[in-house]
């Protein structure tokens, strides 16, 4: 008895120290993720903040000294400038028209990909991958060819039927949805594969249940698989909403933002100021507040989805 009591104060600080380890345990593998997303996500946040508020040229950028502050002047240049808001309002139109249908397309093939067992639609599911893969500068040089109004194969074939040759990249109105159309073929394979992973955590049993109660396919694909995958068709358009606002690739490389500026999204507009008139103070101006609205469309879609969960 005497020799329990001595050992007691040792046990006790054993506990202690074991459930320290157990605390501290999770935050160690939390760590890295950590260090990486201050390094490459918050501190650049903050550094274009800083830099928002200043006249900053980066070809007459020698030192700090010559960077004068100037407070909100940038913001204020920024909100009185046509061209942001052509370019806000581009990203939003190809947002709007992009969004649902990478979302619907995606969920339409992954449902029939996955209702398929023999192999060749099991190896169409690699198929329709291949664009997510495919670098950006070969998909648009070959969607270029297909655009070109005089040998290009989609005039070709509407000249077939009488059609004279469209402007798909030379009309203002007909380019902002010619190059949404090559944004949505690409970025639908990744969303395939991802409803896919998610049709897989479907439950055969209810799927079982629902047809011996005689449920049509029809019925159990909108009352049973699609609700149950709910998460994943949140994930998709929560994750394709903020690639869209920062819609950039397929303007850069098939119209460099024309006709008149009517394929200019947000951010090839910051990219023309900041790395080509080198105006870098404005162009973290309009980074900023491009990061406040993704921000804030983004807490909007939780809060919608908090607000279905409850209801």
């Amino acid at each position: 008895m005497r020799n329990r009591n001595r050992l007691t104060p040792y046990l006790f600080v054993t506990r202690v120290r074991n459930r320290n380890r157990n605390r501290l345990t999770p935050y160690l593998f939390v760590t890295p993720a950590m260090i990486l997303l201050v390094a490459f996500g918050i501190v650049p946040i903050l550094v274009a903040a800083v830099i928002s508020t200043t006249n900053m040229n980066i070809s007459a950028f020698a030192s700090w000294s010559n960077v004068d502050f100037i407070g909100l002047d940038n913001y204020t240049k920024l909100f009185a400038d046509p061209d942001f808001w052509q370019a806000i309002g581009n990203t939003g139109l190809f947002a709007i028209v992009g969004v649902p249908a990478i979302v619907l397309i995606s969920l339409a093939v992954a449902l029939l990909l996955g209702r398929s067992q023999n192999r060749f639609f099991r190896s169409l599911r690699a198929f329709y991958f291949i664009p997510a893969i495919t670098a950006i500068v070969a998909i648009s040089l070959i969607w270029g060819y297909l655009y070109n109004t005089q040998f290009g194969l989609l005039n070709y074939l509407l000249s077939l039927v009488g059609v004279p040759p469209v402007q798909w990249l030379s009309d203002p109105v007909l380019a902002k949805f010619s190059v949404a159309l090559v944004a949505v073929w690409r970025g639908t394979g990744l969303n395939i594969i991802i409803f896919l992973a998610a049709l897989q955590g479907v439950p055969r049993e209810y799927l079982e249940a629902a047809s011996l109660d005689g449920a049509s396919e029809w019925k159990k694909t909108f009352s049973i698989v699609i609700p149950l995958m709910r998460f994943a068709v949140f994930f998709v358009t929560v994750t394709t909403t903020i690639a869209w606002l920062q819609f950039f690739d397929e303007p850069f490389v098939l119209t460099d933002g024309g006709p008149l500026g009517a394929t200019t999204s947000a951010s090839l507009f910051l990219y023309k100021e900041g790395f080509r008139l080198n105006q870098f103070g404005y162009a973290s101006a309009g980074s900023i507040v491009l990061f406040v609205i993704i921000a804030v469309i983004t807490l909007i879609q939780l809060r919608l989805r908090r607000a279905g969960d409850e209801y």
